[in-house]
């Protein structure tokens, strides 16, 4: 009699251990759903899509048409200089470019992924190139769509 009722404790003893397991993983799932659901709808979905900050300094750009398109590079200018960026050559690339890519020519790539976020694309690649005496060269590619016209 005395092992049934010590087999009746522990037995009542277990269930009370899965009923407050029960509940913990109930409001754990709660919590979560409630999460996702007071999320605003507007919020980013993680920081690799956050643009980056904005330099403090002023960020000299040369912006080139690599594309066949023409007022390519005139249509990324305005887009920059509407940006606060300062464009100080504009003009056609060597070499006709599938992609866009900006470059650091001088300082470091916070620069160059700022103007990169601000053309809405492009690969950012460092190579250093002081006597260009800009800090960030933009190759427009066929890829680069203006926002805008491209023919005034």
């Amino acid at each position: 009699m005395a092992h049934t009722r010590a087999y009746r404790e522990i037995l009542e003893q277990s269930r009370r251990h899965w009923r407050i397991l029960a509940l913990v993983a109930t409001a754990t799932v709660l919590l979560i759903i409630a999460g996702v659901l007071l999320r605003p709808r507007d919020a980013a979905p993680g920081p690799a899509s956050a643009a980056p900050p904005r330099p403090r300094e002023r960020v000299m750009v040369e912006v080139l048409n690599g594309t066949r398109r023409q007022g390519a590079a005139r249509a990324a200018t305005r887009l920059l200089r509407s940006q606060g960026f300062d464009v100080v050559f504009l003009g056609n690339a060597d070499s006709l470019s599938p992609r866009t890519q900006v470059l650091v020519r001088r300082g470091d790539s916070a620069k160059a992924r700022y103007v990169s976020a601000a053309l809405g694309g492009g690969t950012v690649a460092i190579d250093i190139d002081t006597l260009r005496r800009v800090d960030v060269s933009v190759i427009l590619g066929d890829d680069f769509q203006a926002k805008q016209a491209l023919h005034p």
